[in-house]
């Protein structure tokens, strides 16, 4: 790549994503689908074949994921035909983007929300990974996706989406005090008095939408299509959570629910964000498993006007009280290389401008 532009530090744009492919440091097995390079990120199709494995696992500096596959495979699952991935089970699938990263470039991945928001838990893999969902500066080589449904049974096949890719040049990511002067120049988000330590905190809504707090997720349900959007009743999946007037909820621990911010949030147009979890030792709870905010999220210039921030929730171990406000995650937020030519909201792929408290697109 050459010119000034692709040369600056920071999130690379769909430009520099489409520029990046083009250069060879992306290398997809087949051409991307039409919506597929995001504002700020990039799509991950899985590819024709997974494994169902004993366990998870991380292949370390000498190891590449597949001889650690054929290790722990207890069979192989062809994704050409479309396949179910059972709950509880572990599987690590091919992805069709390949990647030969220059050595200034990084990059990181995270579910997709509509993964999220289903309770799939995904993580991408790289040959000699020390961690997940990390792609280090340089890197040549597959790229694999570990996929465990927690609460649905899914049907996947060869192209399906389930993670997005960022890459990153240099350390875009923004300081407390830098937080805090963008968010004097373009309000991030609703509070008062936001907190700006460590990211912009964000808080759970308990008081209700319509009447309702959230949704927490059935048990022994049907299949979720995930090529599939507005396929599936709520009603089948789904039970509504209703506002008692308490501001209170109890997690119930194993149980998957939905719920939402209490604040609207904004990404301006020359960042993006990602939402991090709050500090563990507040409670035995995670929240929000797909992290990544596009350029223009919530942005007012994108039809945004402010959005919620849908937060997927569960308890660990033990039942826990959450209570209205209270502080559950944290928005951070980096330089774009480049201010990305078409905003989150702009295209057919922006399911969740302007949001509350809304379920994965592929409930009706």
């Amino acid at each position: 790549m050459t010119g000034r532009a692709a040369a600056q530090d920071g999130i690379l744009s769909a430009r520099g994503i489409a520029a990046l492919t083009e250069a060879g440091a992306i290398k997809p097995e087949r051409p991307y689908a039409p919506d597929q390079i995001q504002p700020a990120s990039l799509d991950l199709r899985l590819g024709a074949r997974a494994y169902r494995v004993r366990t998870s696992f991380l292949p370390g500096r000498g190891r590449t994921v597949g001889t650690c596959v054929d290790g722990l495979a207890l069979h192989p699952v062809d994704l050409t035909v479309g396949a179910v991935l059972e709950t509880g089970c572990v599987y690590i699938a091919e992805v069709q983007e390949h990647l030969a990263l220059p050595d200034d470039l990084c990059a990181s991945a995270n579910p997709k929300s509509s993964t999220g928001r289903i309770d799939v838990f995904t993580r991408v893999i790289t040959d000699r990974a020390a961690a997940f969902d990390q792609v280090e500066a340089g890197y040549h080589g597959p790229l694999y996706a570990e996929i465990s449904p927690r609460t649905f049974p899914v049907l996947v096949r060869t192209g399906t989406r389930l993670s997005q890719i960022r890459f990153r040049r240099g350390e875009p990511r923004l300081n407390d005090t830098e937080l805090a002067a963008l968010h004097a120049r373009s309000p991030l988000v609703s509070a008062a008095s936001p907190s700006f330590t460590g990211g912009v905190a964000v808080s759970v809504d308990l008081a209700g939408f319509d009447g309702l707090i959230g949704y927490r997720a059935k048990r022994h349900t049907g299949l979720i299509h995930v090529d599939r959007p507005g396929a599936h009743k709520t009603a089948e999946f789904w039970e509504p959570l209703v506002a008692d007037g308490s501001g209170t909820l109890i997690l119930d621990p194993g149980q998957f629910y939905i719920l939402a911010s209490k604040e609207s949030v904004q990404v301006p147009p020359d960042h993006a964000a990602e939402m991090v979890p709050f500090d563990p030792l507040v409670g035995e709870f995670r929240v929000h498993y797909a992290g990544f905010f596009d350029p223009g999220f919530g942005y007012a210039g994108a039809g945004g006007a402010g959005a919620r921030a849908v937060l997927e929730v569960r308890s660990r171990d033990v039942p826990f009280l959450l209570e209205d406000g209270q502080i559950v995650g944290r928005l951070v937020y980096e330089r774009m290389a480049e201010t990305p030519e078409a905003l989150y909201g702009a295209g057919a792929g922006s399911n969740y401008q302007a949001q509350g408290l809304k379920l994965s697109k592929h409930f009706s």
